[in-house]
């Protein structure tokens, strides 16, 4: 027995475990009577029979959703629940998925602001230095107090309870993480068996061996491709948690999504870079944590227990010291990694903007022929990239060289000396060592040796694993501060999304706002009049956060009741498309008051744009937008009623041109722009709200359909306030609010079409375009004057240079025309 090596066990305790519970199952079934067995039988029975009834029923209602799922499919609608779920059905292999998605309570939102909001003081991300940003300019990536509150509270919405899918999915991979270090000892133990088997010469121990390894590599290949499985599983669920969490934030009844560009720009112009790219990149190298770091700490723990055992506590007290020694040497010398991510994705977001920018605006730039321009702009900003690019890979060329040599060849080269003690200095190689005295007094020489085999093969095995484990945690320290950049910015998203949708805009302790900044709003929004009111609002263009805005008058009141259509003219650059945007809330109300309707379309306000949108979709949700298919069902309407809508904006021949109402196409390029504000229009006839807002919504379309478009809508009890410079629409608004009049064009004029006042206006401006028509011949004469003035050409001695001959033959063939007055 003295030649079995101290860390082969007799008994596997799983197999122990196994033996246990077979023979304690085995003993009970015996010792029950003939009665009970029969009852068991009838029971099992029992449950065959229902379970083929309920395994039937289940597939009539599989069918029966995969047909639902089916038709729902084609005509790109779903379903929505009581709670305000909505279920959509998507494509999946040859039939369709049916995916829930559950909207996150306003709760939720409340609980989870103090968290990007007020976070604690130690965590080095408050406002103690009275900043606007989020967080503050001086908290740098890394790895700090700063990204352990950062991670955990996006971690809090990654994993919001511990009963939910992403949880068990954590639970699921740590068990097969555990399993892999088991099966790890288990590898160790049997490769020494199959070594001391070859060096005896035992062949069939040696085979049998080769069968068990076989068996267990199999086992193994499963463990590991389920761990790397799980991992994917894992960072698609953080992804899924996290993106539906901040589409939530992100588009709601607040405009959160225009706020957050156009009013706050905390994360500047590429929120897109942040919701796709830099959240993708946060979710893999979360999920990826759990395992680099889970996995390598239990190795580390078991492992040394093993080697402990063998070697003893001298060979632990190195490894330990040898552990913090590493971790200090790279944790001193490694680079910034955190800050470097983080900065290299604000530049990604950067130079994908340009490229965006560009295609958004790729008509004016081909009219303008400014291509050599914009290249010279995305050029440039690709300089930068590349340049803070290949920055980052020299930081990373020497420290992976440092990485290497300390993680590979000097622990390789302290294991070797690790492994020996039990040979050379017994006394203090553990139980190892106490094997190998007691093997030179019992054993002969060959014995022996084939004793060390094993045990060197065996700590070896052991060595190499807890090498591979300790290089992945020191590894992990740079895997970490990339981490940390990938979280400072998708924290960065959801804080200051959480400010936009809380409006918690303060100025510096101890300083007033600025005026009109995002930090000076006092004005009150009124939802649920039936109406339009302004009273003593300022309009102004507000500046990104902290600046304050640019007053374009100083106060507007007017009042607009059902049944009164408002007309609101002036020049360019008063203020006329900014009434609309403060009347929907995409501009703050700094003072006074604004009362509207509470809701949006139907028995509501509605707002059509200068800029005509159509979206992604059929031909039947351009009509319908910004309903969906399901919203049209369940409000009762059908197809016949949007043809009949089409029919009333000159546009019913759309479904047979393009191929009916299902058809997808890119409809900003099929429809022309004329066709683009027809369409508008269809949607403000299809929702029929009691008030509607159109800006410059008709000026690409003809008098004659534009004029059928206004009594149409006025037949509807459509209240318009329309915002044009035509004054041919006066005569289908009953008021015109007249913007940008007096010297400094701050002053307006609130007008009743076609009182005495409105007509002796009219008079007047007749009368002064008479007297300017008047003055034309005079300005002609003038004009002659000064042009045969220019035509002179004085020499030396005040005299003048005659006209070349062919000049004087030139003017000799021109024909003089004379004009005369009627």
């Amino acid at each position: 027995m003295a030649a079995q090596s101290t860390l082969r066990q007799v008994e596997d305790p799983l197999v122990l475990l196994y033996t246990y519970y077979r023979d304690l199952i085995r003993g009970k079934v015996k010792r029950t009577s003939r009665t009970v067995r029969l009852l068991a039988t009838l029971s099992l029975l029992l449950s065959i029979v229902t379970s083929a009834v309920a395994g039937r029923r289940w597939w009539k209602r599989r069918q029966m959703e995969t047909e639902k799922g089916r038709r729902l499919l084609r005509r790109n609608s779903g379903l929505r629940g009581k709670d305000g779920s909505r279920t959509i059905y998507v494509p999946y292999k040859s039939s369709s998925a049916k995916v829930t998605i559950y909207p996150t309570r306003p709760t939720t939102f409340d609980a989870h602001r103090r968290l990007f909001l007020h976070p604690p003081r130690a965590a080095g991300l408050g406002d103690a230095a009275a900043t606007p940003n989020i967080p503050p300019p001086q908290t740098k990536p890394g790895l700090n107090l700063a990204f352990l509150h950062q991670f955990l509270s996006l971690f809090s919405i990654m994993v919001p309870r511990w009963s939910s899918k992403e949880a068990g999915l954590l639970l699921s991979q740590g068990i097969f993480l555990l399993l892999r270090t088991y099966l790890s000892l288990v590898v160790a133990r049997l490769d020494g068996e199959i070594v001391r088997d070859l060096v005896a010469g035992h062949g069939k121990a040696f085979f049998w061996g080769i069968v068990k390894w076989c068996g267990l590599g199999a086992f193994a290949s499963y463990t590991n491709a389920m761990i790397k499985f799980l991992q994917s599983k894992v960072s698609i669920a953080f992804r899924t948690r996290l993106t539906r969490y901040i589409h939530d934030l992100y588009l709601n009844d607040n405009l959160n999504y225009y706020k957050l560009a156009n009013l706050d720009g905390g994360i500047g112009q590429g929120a897109d870079q942040f919701i796709t790219q830099d959240l993708t990149l946060f979710c893999a190298a979360a999920a990826s944590l759990y395992s680099s770091l889970g996995k390598p700490f239990v190795d580390l723990c078991v492992f040394n227990y093993q080697l402990f055992r063998s070697l003893g506590p001298l060979a632990l007290t190195g490894l330990v010291g040898n552990y913090f020694l590493t971790a200090t040497i790279l944790r001193r010398l490694s680079p910034p990694f955190g800050k470097l991510k983080a900065v290299e994705g604000r530049r990604e977001g950067d130079f994908r903007g340009l490229h965006a920018r560009l295609i958004a605006n790729a008509e004016e730039v081909a009219f303008y022929g400014g291509a050599d321009m914009e290249k010279i702009f995305l050029d440039r900003g690709f300089k930068e990239l590349k340049g803070w690019m290949e920055g980052i890979y020299s930081l990373k060329i020497r420290y992976n060289m440092l990485e290497d040599f300390v993680l590979k060849y000097s622990w390789s080269a302290f294991g070797y000396l690790v492994t020996s003690l039990p040979i050379f200095l017994p006394a203090w190689g553990g139980l190892g060592g106490l094997s190998e005295v007691a093997e030179g007094a019992s054993r002969a020489q060959g014995g022996r040796e084939r004793g060390r085999m094993q045990e060197f093969i065996t700590n070896k095995r052991l060595m190499l694993s807890l090498a591979d484990a300790g290089g992945r945690m020191m590894y992990s320290i740079k895997d970490l501060s990339e981490l940390a950049g990938y979280t400072s910015r998708v924290y960065t998203l959801i804080s200051t999304l959480h400010r936009v949708h809380a409006d918690a805009y303060f100025p510096p302790r101890g300083t007033d706002p600025e005026l009109f900044s995002l930090a000076d709003v006092q004005g009150t929004i009124h939802k649920g009049f039936d109406g339009v009111r302004l009273e003593n609002v300022p309009v102004v263009a507000p500046a990104i956060y902290p600046r304050g805005g640019e007053e374009l008058i100083d106060t507007l009141s007017f009042i607009v009741h059902h049944g009164e259509h408002l007309l609101i003219t002036g020049p360019n650059g008063v203020g006329k498309s900014a009434v609309s945007r403060i009347a929907a809330g995409l501009w703050p109300v700094y003072r006074g008051l604004i009362s509207r309707p509470r809701s949006i379309g139907i028995d509501g306000i509605m707002f059509l744009p200068q800029r005509p949108y159509l979206s992604i979709g059929t031909l039947r949700d351009q009509v319908i937008y910004p309903h969906t298919e399901m919203d049209m069902r369940d409000a009762g309407r059908r197809d016949y009623e949007l043809s009949r809508v089409l029919e009333e904006v000159r546009l019913g021949y759309l479904p047979d041109r393009e191929g009916g109402w299902d058809c997808r196409k890119e409809w900003k390029d099929v429809l022309s722009g004329g066709e683009k504000q027809r369409m508008a229009m269809a949607r403000l006839m299809y929702h029929e709200p009691r008030y509607a807002f159109i800006d410059e919504g008709t000026s690409a379309v003809s008098s004659d359909v534009e004029g059928i478009l206004y009594e149409k809508a006025k037949e509807k009890g459509i209240t318009l306030i329309t915002i044009s410079t035509r004054a041919s629409l006066k005569k289908y608004h009953t008021h015109s609010l007249t913007l940008g009049l007096g010297a400094d064009g701050l002053d307006w004029d609130l007008d009743r079409i076609g009182t005495e006042r409105e007509k002796q206006g009219v008079e007047k401006e007749l009368a002064d375009l008479k007297a300017r028509l008047e003055s034309v011949k005079g300005w002609e004469t003038r004009k002659a004057e000064i042009e045969r003035e220019l035509s002179r050409v004085w020499v030396e001695g005040d005299a003048e240079l005659e006209k070349p001959g062919y000049l004087a033959e030139e003017s000799a063939e021109v024909p003089t025309t004379e004009v005369k007055e009627d």
